[in-house]
C-alpha cells in the first residue's frame, strides 16, 4: 500500500504506483487585528503535520472590492471547492481539510485533464488575465467609449457630405445600413431647413413632409423604401445622419446612463426587470409595432406614422432603462472576475496592474 506524498495517509489505489500530488493550497481572507483570523492561523498550523498545506493570506482591506465583500465575515478560509467563514472551529477546519484531501485522493486515483489544466492555468500568468483585470477595472469607460463612437459616426456622415468628403461619408452610410433601415422620412438631418421631414401620414404640422421637400413618393413598395433608404440628401434639406430617430435616442441615452453611472462610482443598483418591462420596452414596443402592423402588408388597423418626437422618447426610454438594467449586471460579473483576479496575482506573489 503506497504513501501519497505530502498527504501522510494510505492510499489503496495507490499500490504500486509512483504519484507525486502537490500539498494542499489554504487561502484565507484576514485583515489586521483580527482575534479570530490569528486564531484561524494558530489552529491551522497545529493541523500542518496532518495536512500538510501551504496558507497564502489574503488581507481584506488592501483593496476596496475585498473589503466590500468580506468585510463582515472574515475569517473565510477556501481550499479547492470548500468554503468557510466565520465563526470557524479547529473542528470545522479538519473537516473542511479532510474533505479536500479525500476528494484530491480520488483525482489521483481517476485523473482529470480538464482540472489539469486548470491548474496549469491558475499556476501561471498570462496576458489574458492581465488584459481581464485591466478590463474587469475599467470596463465602462470601454463601453462608453464604443457607443460614444458607435453612435457619432452617423453623426460624422452628413458633416462629410457637406465638406464634400462624399467616399467616406458614403461609406459610413453603406456601412449603418446594414444594422438600420436608414429611411429619410424617419431620420434626422443637418445643414438644411428642417431637423427632420417626416411622412406627411405622421400629422407634423410644423414640419415640411419627406415627400413635398425631395419630391421622393413616401409609398411603401420595395422601390418607393429603396429610394427613401439611399437618398442622403442635399444642400436644400440638408445631409441624413446614418442612424435612424429611434437608434439614435437609443444608444445616445445608453451612453447618457454610462456616463452618469461611472460619474456616481457604479453604486445605482440594478433596475427591476419588471420596471424594464413595463418603462423600458412596453412604449417602444407600442409606438414600433403599432405603427408597423397598421402598414402594408399586414394593415390590421388605421393607418398609422410614428412621429419624430415619439421616437425619441420611447427609444430613449428605452435605451436608459437597458443600460440601467444591465450595467450593475455586468459590473458584477465585472467585480467577481476582479476578485479572483486579485486571488490569483496574491497566491503567484505579483502586485497587481495599476
Amino acid at each position: 500500500m503506497a504513501i501519497l506524498p505530502g498527504l501522510g495517509w494510505s492510499n489503496p489505489y495507490a499500490r504500486n504506483l509512483d504519484y507525486t500530488f502537490p500539498m494542499l493550497t489554504i487561502t484565507l481572507f484576514t485583515r489586521q487585528d483580527c482575534h479570530l483570523c490569528d486564531q484561524v492561523k494558530a489552529d491551522l498550523q497545529r493541523l500542518q503535520a496532518k495536512f500538510p498545506h501551504t496558507l497564502i493570506e489574503v488581507d481584506i482591506d488592501t483593496d476596496p472590492l475585498l473589503k466590500t465583500k468580506y468585510d463582515e465575515i472574515v475569517p473565510v478560509v477556501e481550499v479547492g471547492p470548500y468554503t468557510k467563514q466565520a465563526p470557524i472551529t479547529r473542528q470545522d477546519l479538519e473537516i473542511t481539510l479532510a474533505a479536500a484531501s479525500d476528494r484530491a485522493a480520488q483525482l489521483v486515483k481517476a485523473p482529470d485533464p480538464k482540472l489539469a489544466s486548470r491548474q496549469q492555468r491558475a499556476s501561471t500568468l498570462s496576458r489574458g488575465d492581465r488584459f481581464s483585470f485591466w478590463m474587469s477595472r475599467h470596463f465602462m469607460l470601454a463601453i462608453n467609449l464604443l457607443i460614444f463612437f458607435y453612435v457619432g459616426l452617423p453623426f460624422l456622415a452628413p458633416v462629410l457630405m457637406k465638406i464634400g468628403w462624399t467616399l467616406p461619408a458614403t461609406a459610413i452610410y453603406r456601412s449603418y445600413s446594414l444594422v438600420c433601415h436608414n429611411l429619410g422620412f424617419r431620420s434626422w438631418f443637418l445643414f438644411g431647413d428642417q431637423p427632420a421631414y417626416p411622412r406627411a401620414e405622421a400629422g407634423v404640422e410644423s414640419l415640411q413632409s419627406f415627400e413635398a421637400a425631395t419630391g421622393l413618393s413616401e409609398g411603401n413598395t420595395n422601390t418607393e423604401l429603396f429610394a427613401a433608404r439611399t437618398f442622403v440628401g442635399d444642400e436644400q434639406v440638408g445631409y441624413k445622419v446614418a442612424f435612424c430617430e429611434r437608434d439614435v435616442a437609443i444608444y445616445a441615452a445608453m451612453l447618457l446612463f454610462g456616463l452618469l453611472y461611472a460619474a456616481t462610482g457604479r453604486r445605482l443598483p440594478a433596475l427591476h426587470w419588471l420596471i424594464w418591462l413595463i418603462v423600458g420596452l412596453g412604449p417602444v414596443a407600442l409606438d414600433g409595432f403599432s405603427q408597423l402592423l397598421s402598414q402594408p402588408p399586414f394593415e390590421l388597423w388605421l393607418y398609422r406614422e410614428s412621429t419624430p418626437f415619439l421616437r425619441t422618447l420611447t427609444g430613449g426610454l428605452f435605451g436608459f432603462m437597458t443600460a440601467w438594467f444591465g450595467y450593475p449586471l455586468v459590473a458584477e460579473s465585472m467585480d467577481d472576475t476582479r476578485r479572483l483576479l486579485l486571488i490569483k496575482f496574491k497566491k503567484l506573489g505579483i502586485n497587481p496592474p495599476d
